[in-house]
């Protein structure tokens, strides 16, 4: 009776640990997103579904249906964000599904601010109208707050965001970047 008590209690305890084990394994780096950029380098991103969980998620989605593989970044404004994602090139253009808008203009709590290295969420006017663009943040800036999905952080290569911004030549003051100079998103990959 006492082996099998024993017994009982070890396997508990393993199957405990194991999924211990596994959540962590889970949680760590599955949220950790790396934009390769050709003639560029590579920008690490730590996503943070806790504040805008709709957004990790389909960006998340996006990524693994490689759907950012060969898009570029087409609007730069030096000082302000570099912006990616579209499949048009041109800021028109989106995946098939839009998503809510995860701030507090759209009654939503999401305390990331728009500060240097922050990857947040482009829409048009319509609060829900989100898709595939995104913007990397190259400098603060507080009037984006609580009007924009954040949902992320560099944590490495700002200096590849930085080299975008200050020497990609724009075609006008909205940062607009013919199609033969936009840096080209090689890919981007969540990091296991």
């Amino acid at each position: 009776m006492k082996k099998l008590i024993t017994l009982m209690l070890s396997l508990v305890l393993m199957m405990t640990l194991s999924a211990c084990s596994s959540s962590k394994s889970n949680n760590d780096g599955s949220n950790t997103a790396v934009i390769t950029v050709e003639n560029y380098g590579k920008i690490t991103v730590q996503l943070d579904p806790k504040q805008a969980p709709i957004t990790v998620k389909n960006f998340k989605k996006l990524v693994h249906e490689k759907f950012y593989d060969g898009l570029t970044f087409h609007r730069i404004i030096q000082g302000f964000m570099i912006q990616g994602g579209d499949p048009n090139g041109d800021g028109t253009g989106g995946s098939d599904d839009t998503i809510k808008g995860e701030f507090s203009a759209n009654g939503v709590k999401n305390t990331l601010k728009h500060k240097r290295g922050v990857i947040s969420m482009a829409r048009s006017s319509d609060y829900n109208s989100a898709s595939s663009q995104f913007f990397i943040m190259q400098e603060t800036n507080s009037s984006l707050d609580g009007q924009y999905a954040a949902f992320g952080k560099v944590t490495s290569g700002m200096d590849v965001v930085d080299k975008i911004a200050n020497s990609v030549q724009v075609t006008d003051n909205n940062g607009s970047v013919a199609a033969k100079n936009q840096p080209v998103i090689t890919s981007i990959r969540m990091k296991k």
